[in-house]
């Protein structure tokens, strides 16, 4: 696993608990095992990373933040995973889940030219289609939550047991010199 990778570039606990504007959170943010990369706090962080990614709320790095402390997850990863969603990659993603709300729902959906994807039109069109976005969302945001968590752990054993078999070889190779 790229374990050494994510810890080069994983910010340090203790830096983060001297940002003065998260004080509060600072007990629980600095707890060590929110900061280990092992299989299951990662494919954790996979699901609630993935999960809030797909919902179109404001504040979705904070939500992703709470779940991983909630079920002690990876915390870097976790709110890295919502950085998927970023203003270029957000209409595309946010149509995907309308389009899966209005197929849920049986309803027909508005073409993607008919979006004005701006704030006011945003705002003069959330009254119409809310219940098929935010359902599509809920719909995609669980479903990658539960491939992720499991794919990352078939993935991670995976992985473990190609290493293993790896040194084993190297073993064999090495006793017959």
């Amino acid at each position: 696993m790229p374990k050494k990778l994510i810890k080069k570039y994983a910010p340090n606990p203790e830096k983060i608990r001297q940002i003065k504007g998260i004080g509060f959170l600072a007990k629980w943010i600095a707890n060590p095992n929110l900061w280990h990369v092992h299989r299951h706090n990662t494919a954790k962080a996979f699901a609630s990373g993935l999960f809030w990614m797909s919902i179109p709320i404001p504040s979705q790095m904070l939500t992703s933040a709470i779940t991983a402390i909630i079920f002690r997850a990876n915390l870097p990863i976790s709110v890295a995973l919502v950085w998927i969603s970023n203003p270029l990659t957000m209409p595309p993603i946010f149509y995907f889940n309308y389009l899966v709300g209005t197929w849920i729902l049986g309803d027909k959906a508005q073409s993607s030219e008919a979006f004005d994807l701006s704030f006011d039109g945003i705002l003069h069109t959330l009254d119409q289609i809310w219940l098929p976005l935010y359902l599509g969302s809920t719909v995609v945001g669980v479903t990658l939550a539960v491939f992720s968590y499991f794919g990352i752990h078939i993935f991670w054993r995976w992985h473990v047991a190609k290493s293993w078999k790896i040194r084993r070889q190297e073993r064999r190779k090495n006793q017959e010199q």
